[in-house]
């Protein structure tokens, strides 16, 4: 039986909230070790607050953006390196391009990559990824249940958005500003690849969560399509 294609961002700041989340980490390898019997994965993986520290460091220093997103990009394949090696099963190597993430894929069940190039964040690398290899879906996980009016840490009137369109999430990313090692749940990257390539898009938290999407089973989480 073929195997079917998951593509699934890993956001950083579920690695990697203040240090290394083992629980987290932990209780993904259960699941993707479930998973990959039914899916070929493909893990993306974000900088999460190393990044944040170091980009914040270079940003007082007055460095370029540029140089900002070179130190971001390397901190997200500092954290593939600690999945890919954390799950046992996956790729020794760290991928730097999609050709490279395409070729992966023919000997593992399970590719763990980070970023692939300066200016891009994980989300914009993943939904690439999508794109590339045909996906008809992209699982964002986050720290955060879903996509909500406002942030839900800061907001107790904040509304779960279960289901949207890309097209109105499309307006309210064009709300926010986006700068190197910004966080959010989508960036606009992510979302003109996978609107233009009608990708769904899943975002959700927690390894349970994504199981129950990947088996088509009731799940917590937004769906934009």
């Amino acid at each position: 039986m073929k195997k079917r294609l998951a593509v699934i961002s890993v956001g950083g700041s579920v690695i990697v909230p203040s240090k290394v989340d083992y629980n987290f980490l932990n209780k993904l390898k259960v699941s993707i070790a479930k998973l990959k019997k039914k899916y070929k994965i493909v893990i993306c993986t974000g900088g999460g607050s190393t990044a944040r520290e170091y980009i914040a460091i270079l940003r007082k220093e007055k460095c370029s953006d540029y140089t900002q997103n070179l130190v971001g990009i390397e901190t997200t394949r500092l954290n593939a390196k600690l999945l890919s090696s954390f799950l046992q099963f996956s790729n020794k190597d760290i991928p730097e391009t999609l050709e490279e993430v395409g070729d992966m894929l023919q000997t593992y069940d399970v590719v763990v990559c980070g970023g692939l190039a300066p200016g891009q964040t994980s989300d914009g690398t993943t939904a690439q990824i999508a794109e590339y290899l045909g996906a008809d879906m992209l699982v964002n996980m986050t720290n955060v249940p879903g996509l909500y009016t406002k942030d839900p840490r800061k907001y107790e009137d904040a509304k779960f958005i279960p289901r949207l369109s890309h097209e109105k999430f499309s307006k309210m990313l064009s709300r926010v500003k986006e700068k190197p090692g910004q966080h959010f749940v989508l960036d606009s990257v992510a979302e003109k690849i996978t609107q233009k390539a009608k990708i769904k898009v899943v975002i959700l938290k927690g390894a349970r969560n994504l199981e129950l999407c990947l088996e088509g089973k009731k799940f917590k989480g937004t769906v934009i399509s």
